[in-house]
């Protein structure tokens, strides 16, 4: 039953990620899009920390050295989904919009003793903006109007595995194939009509590696230090452009038809990032986690805006009574996290920084279960309303369910 289940949530996300819901994203207009905040397990009510959180009962997407950890005949597996309402703000006016969308799919089992591994899909970035443009008309008091959508975004399918060579150590590698295209359609509005429809597409690979070092114990108190690397790389591109006039008179004309071109190359940073997280009585679990992504030396600049050092400071706690497994509510956490991002975009000399506050529960299924559902609020800001630029304010239910079984345990027939 519990791999009918998978097979059928396995198709649906993959639908749902490969065909990606528009979002309503203004700064998504620029390079690949804004990247998901996707987290796995509990992780999102933890303001998004894990790098060095370690559990067996749950996948960690943020550092691949807690595979390292599985129990022994396990097999976890999750998928998550959630819905985001925004609304957006200028000086002048405002206005809402929401969606929602499978946030990701993964898998994760032990290949022998301290050896785990884990396969998954997400999707990596999304895009969605419509923006109408007036220019004035040449020798005339006229304006025409060009409104630019942009829809779409990159996929992340990734392949983990982590190790634990000696007693309290854990190290790991994540490989990742990031794919998908960006669609952006101009169309003018004059006395006649004018469509120019291009579609990006991107591809590549990333390296991440990451360590997990669990301190002794002191006062009851469990402390792990973590760390992560992830290698600079470039996603190559192509575009597919299609253009056509439409004339006052209904009749249309083919100006382009599906001419490709070499796109430069994407330019993604290296990163590090370091994590500590400690349990105080097998009851208060505290997580600080700082990543920092060098897009200083991608040199990429378009147009009013450029990249700059991207900073991401993360914070949460995590609260569990004493366990008594014939107490339903004894075996429910309490989640709360902090999350603030500097941004990487400075766009008229001001940097597009984003934050949010989370809170969540994990509920296991049935008391004393090692299956959860996990669920969380976050509200958050991203920008500014300083120089014209535009302001969102967000409110994201995430929904994730994780399943721990044990397929690789054959029944005894007496």
């Amino acid at each position: 039953m519990q791999k009918n289940i998978l097979l059928i949530v396995f198709i649906v996300a993959t639908q749902s990620i490969f065909g990606q819901n528009n979002a309503n994203t203004p700064y998504s207009l620029f390079g690949l899009g804004v990247e998901n905040k996707t987290a796995t397990g509990g992780l999102t009510g933890l303001g998004n920390t894990g790098i060095a959180q370690s559990t067996p009962y749950e996948i960690n997407i943020f550092n691949p050295a807690s595979l390292g950890n599985l129990l022994s005949k396990s097999f976890l597996y999750e998928f998550g989904l959630n819905g985001t309402y925004s609304t957006l703000e200028t000086d002048n006016i405002s206005e809402t919009s929401n969606n929602g969308n499978i946030s990701h799919i993964a898998i994760a089992f032990p290949v022998r003793k301290n050896l785990g591994l884990s396969i998954g899909l997400l999707p990596y970035t999304k895009t969605g903006y419509n923006i109408d443009i007036e220019s004035p008309i040449e020798g005339t008091l006229d304006t025409f109007t060009t409104r630019i959508t942009g829809s779409g975004g990159l996929n992340k399918f990734f392949i983990a595995a982590g190790f634990q060579p000696v007693k309290n150590l854990s190290i790991g590698v994540d490989f990742s194939f990031l794919f998908g295209s960006i669609e952006q359609e101009s169309q003018v509005f004059t006395d006649s009509f004018v469509s120019i429809l291009d579609q990006n597409y991107y591809n590549g690979v990333k390296l991440k590696t990451g360590f997990q070092y669990k301190l002794p114990n002191i006062k009851n108190i469990e402390t792990t230090i973590g760390g992560t690397f992830e290698l600079p790389t470039s996603l190559s591109g192509k575009q597919t452009r299609t253009s056509y006039k439409t004339t006052s008179a209904g009749t249309e004309i083919s100006i382009e038809d599906e001419v490709e071109n070499d796109l430069d190359n994407f330019e993604l940073p290296k990163s590090f990032g370091l994590g500590l997280t400690s349990k105080f009585n097998n009851t208060i679990t505290t997580s600080l986690d700082y990543r920092k992504l060098m897009w200083n030396d991608t040199n990429q600049q378009s147009n009013s805006e450029r990249y700059t050092d991207e900073s991401i400071y993360a914070f949460g706690v995590e609260f569990l009574p004493n366990k008594n497994k014939y107490n339903y509510w004894s075996n429910v956490k309490y989640r709360f996290g902090l999350n603030y991002n500097t941004g990487f975009l400075k766009i008229s000399n001001q940097q597009i920084d984003s934050y949010f506050i989370s809170a969540g529960l994990g509920l296991p299924m049935k008391k004393n279960s090692l299956n959860n559902f996990n669920i969380s609020y976050s509200y958050g800001k991203e920008g500014t309303l300083n120089n014209g630029l535009i302001q969102e304010n967000f409110h994201k239910i995430t929904l994730n369910l994780n399943f721990v079984g044990s397929w690789f345990s054959q029944k005894r027939i007496d």
